[in-house]
Order: C-alpha cells, then structure tokens, then sequence
C-alpha cells in the first residue's frame, strides 16, 4: 500500500460521512443552528484551537520528521485560530478525543490524514458561507485555509510512505483515519437530531 492508496480507501469507506459533513449542516451542527457570522466565526476559533492543542502535544513525536509537521499543524491552527478575531465557543470537536488518545507515529499520521479530511470539508463550507455573507475577504482566508490543509496532508502522506513499513502499519494508519471521521461524523449526526433537523440528505 502508499499513502495515495491508504486516502483513497478510506474517502471510499467514509464516502457517506465525508459528504454529509461536507453539507452546510455541518454549519448549523457547529453553531447549534445560529447561523450568524460571528457565531460561525467562533465555532471556527473552537476548531483551530482544538487542533492547535492536539498538534502541539504531538510536537515531541519521537519521528524527527513528523514532529516537525505537527509543528507547522500546530503553528498554522494558532494563527488561523488568531485571524478569526472570535473568541472561541467553549466546545471541543470530538474528533480530538480520537486524536488525542493516539500514540505512535504511524498511527498519529494516519489519524491527522483523516482530520485533514473533514477539516477541509468544514473550510469549504465557511468558504461558501461567507460568500453568501458577501463578505469576499473572509471567504478568501477560509479558501487559502483549505489549501494549507491539504498541504498538511501531503507531507503527512509523504511521510506515512516512509514510516509504514508493513501491512500492520498501514492498517493502523487507516483504522486511526476512519475513526477520527466517523468520530466527527457521529457528533454531526447527534447534534443534528438533538437540534430536530434530519441529518440525512432529503431527495
């Protein structure tokens, strides 16, 4: 297996909750259906922040390599968390209590893959959000956003194609990445039913 492969399997086995989370629901999930633009602006700073905590605690990684991209992560969600101007919602995705339990280097490449993939589905629909807001520069920074975090991506798919170096390796990886989605995609579900919306997409 590469790491090409390992995304490809597992946005095949999370098709569904990738592009449900991928829906502007994700939007009313996070802002408990306050749908306003500072609301949105600090359900976004929760984000960051959560990610930045997560990331600076893998900075001591004992992979030299994959310290240093959880340091970049770490530093990247700091400064977006910071160019939001909100003060961030008191909630913590529960993605990161999948993340935050990993431990190893092949297992925490795999899970920050499967965090690259929703998080850029979430950037695409800030994008979108403050598009409809006619407010440009705020969907500009959120677009830019989604690039860096496919940057991300790519040099952590870099490195899991040097790290892994048997199936039982690329199997943790790609179990760790499919947890932290199905993770985040079970909090959706939940929160949209508590809040009385259908999670489901209406044909």
């Amino acid at each position: 297996m590469t790491a090409a492969d390992l995304i490809d399997a597992v946005r095949d086995d999370q098709q569904t909750e990738l592009s449900r989370l991928g829906s502007s629901k994700t939007l009313y999930a996070d802002t408990r259906g306050e749908m306003e633009p500072d609301v949105v602006l600090a359900a976004a700073a929760a984000r960051e922040q959560a990610a930045h905590e997560t990331f600076d605690a893998w900075s001591d990684d004992a992979n030299d390599d994959a310290a240093a991209l959880f340091v970049d992560a770490a530093t990247e969600t700091a400064e977006r968390g910071d160019s939001t101007d909100a003060e961030p919602v008191d909630r913590t995705p529960a993605m990161h209590d999948v993340l935050d339990d990993l431990d190893g280097t092949v297992e925490r490449l795999g899970g920050f893959v499967g965090w690259t993939l929703v998080d850029k589905k979430v950037k695409e629909q800030y994008t979108g959000f403050f598009t409809g807001q006619a407010d440009p520069q705020t969907a500009s920074t959120f677009r830019s956003a989604g690039s860096d975090v496919v940057a991300l991506r790519d040099e952590a798919a870099e490195l899991l194609d040097a790290v892994c170096e048997d199936d039982d390796d690329w199997d943790a990886a790609e179990a760790a990445a499919i947890d932290v989605i199905s993770t985040a995609y079970d909090e959706y579900f939940e929160t949209l039913e508590d809040l009385g919306v259908n999670p489901k997409p209406v044909c």
